[in-house]
């Protein structure tokens, strides 16, 4: 793994409700693995409820409430997906807020799966190019974004894939982006 100059710390942003296995617990071991912080928030404390597709999995504590976090604590933004995690996080006002300081800092913001809901709700996607689950492609476009059937999109600050089987190409580009200061090969989509 090659060293980095400084480490960063990494909002794995959830709910309660539920996120994907995978699609937190991958990103956060390599984000730890890589020297950086991963740290767990979500809109209620106690812990979160992981799915492996619908059925239930692990549980992990939260490490840190939404409403108690600021911007500057954090150097890049992850979204796991899963459709319970964004679902919950749309409607509560604090991680909207969190989710739409991110966007427009110009920080990494890394949404994979149902996860551009959330930014859908931050009004994050409006003339973006980025991908997701199949599924939110009308939201995704009804929002003002395009959406493209790639593994992984990267769009200014924006890195977004589709399912898990993406996670390689989304967990590089999110580790690229915390390596280099943001983003990498910005509007680039990769086959």
């Amino acid at each position: 793994m090659p060293s980095i100059s400084q480490p960063k710390t990494v909002a794995f942003l959830v709910a309660p409700e539920g996120v994907e296995r995978v699609e937190l617990t991958e990103p956060w071991a390599a984000v730890r693995d890589a020297g950086h912080r991963p740290i767990l928030v979500s809109t209620d404390d106690g812990l979160v409820q992981t799915f492996d597709h619908l059925d239930k999995s692990e549980r992990f504590t939260i490490d840190r409430l939404i409403s108690s976090v600021r911007l500057d604590e954090f150097d890049a933004l992850v979204l796991p997906g899963g459709v319970a995690n964004p679902d919950a996080l749309r409607l509560d006002k604090d991680a909207v807020d969190f989710v739409r300081g991110f966007v427009n800092s110009g920080k990494p913001v890394a949404a994979i799966c149902h996860a551009p809901w959330t930014l859908i709700e931050a009004d994050g996607v409006r003339g973006r190019t980025l991908t997701s689950w199949p599924s939110l492609r009308t939201d995704l476009s009804n929002a003002g974004a395009t959406w493209v059937d790639e593994r992984l999109v990267t769009d200014a600050n924006l890195i977004t894939s589709r399912k898990p089987d993406d996670l390689p190409a989304f967990i590089s580009a999110l580790l690229e982006a915390l390596n280099h200061g943001g983003a990498a090969n910005s509007e680039q989509p990769m086959p």
